[in-house]
């Protein structure tokens, strides 16, 4: 949602209002980082620092109304895209949202790398992890002092572990920003206009052409990886462990956004979404590992029944106004009746 428009007009925000009605109290909306664009909230003083308040305010108001939960996670540009400065700007981010928006979850606190459980309904839980941790240059909070329980990179899997064991009886959604499958360009994907247009990648409408020789970027994002993509070391190292976890707890739900379309797999009985569409959206392949890709604006909405099933559903703008279009798909994730024991709010931080 980072990149929203600021006129009052955006079709998705619109869209996102009518859900936040139907939803009502007992629903929970989470963003899934890269709140604001192109570097996240700078600290003050800076001279982004206008511009980005204006597009973080212009989501906040809109989850003013409603009355349910609302989780912000951040992402890579919250970080201010990585850079060794970014926890200065993910502090800055997250108390202007705690202050805005009093009662806001903002998870995992204070930047920690997680896991933290957020119990959502009787069966049902939410864990989020801050996943650009293990990618971030620079300063990265760890251990007591800063209210982390982790005190080493590989600790959060382990915690994990054992919140998903504590947790197997309900179902289970993890969150996090960075997507563990992805058939778009952070898992390598590039259309045959960005080998022969390389600088479109950064700019939409940088067209010098470079044939040849412009195939050299998409292959290095595609072997060595840019800071952002599964194939730069410590994104590959990241998703190994956590996919190692995940895999021990089968029909679970992994979320993520960071590449700006929506996309759905089913590796190994555990259930991959990337809903990174809510502002921009960005070239995704079909085909492949995926069952399900869409190229537009919009959203996945999980919706969670008494008797435990859960479903898949997509929402898009029809038109500017932000008109429901038809479900483009819809999916149940688990039908299966599950009977619930009540579980302890226990969480990680």
């Amino acid at each position: 949602m980072g990149a929203v428009s600021t006129d009052g007009h955006d079709p998705v925000l619109n869209l996102l209002r009518t859900w936040l009605v139907e939803a009502g109290a007992q629903g929970t909306v989470v963003l899934l980082g890269d709140n604001v664009y192109p570097v996240g909230l700078p600290p003050a003083g800076h001279p982004q620092r206008e511009a980005a308040e204006r597009r973080l305010d212009i989501q906040l108001d809109v989850l003013r109304e409603f009355s349910g939960r609302v989780v912000f996670l951040s992402g890579n540009h919250d970080w201010n895209k990585g850079r060794s400065d970014g926890y200065e700007y993910l502090r800055a981010q997250e108390a202007y949202v705690r202050e805005k928006l009093p009662g806001v979850q903002y998870l995992p606190a204070n930047g920690c790398p997680g896991p933290v459980a957020l119990p959502l309904a009787n069966g049902l839980v939410l864990l989020v992890l801050n996943t650009q941790w293990w990618v971030q240059r620079g300063p990265r909070p760890l251990g007591p002092a800063h209210g982390c329980t982790a005190t080493n990179p590989k600790q959060p899997f382990e915690q994990l572990r054992a919140l998903l064991a504590q947790y197997h009886n309900q179902r289970i959604v993890v969150a996090g920003h960075h997507p563990m499958y992805s058939n778009a360009v952070h898992g390598g994907k590039f259309t045959v206009k960005q080998h022969v247009f390389p600088l479109t990648a950064a700019h939409k409408r940088a067209y010098v052409p470079l044939p040849g020789i412009g195939s050299l970027f998409p292959m290095y994002r595609r072997v060595v990886g840019a800071a952002e993509d599964m194939a730069y070391p410590p994104y590959r190292r990241m998703r190994r462990r956590l996919l190692q976890v995940l895999r021990e707890a089968p029909g679970a739900v992994y979320a993520a956004g960071h590449d700006h379309n929506l996309q759905y797999f089913l590796r190994r009985g555990v259930h991959y979404l990337i809903s990174g569409a809510g502002s921009k959206t960005s070239f995704v392949q079909p085909g492949g590992r995926a069952a399900f890709v869409h190229e537009h604006k919009g959203f996945f909405t999980l919706d969670y029944y008494a008797g435990g099933q859960l479903w898949l559903h997509t929402w898009q703008p029809a038109d500017a106004t932000g008109t429901r279009a038809a479900p483009v798909f819809s999916c149940p994730l688990s039908v299966e009746p599950i009977t619930p024991e009540p579980a302890p709010a226990g969480s990680a931080g």
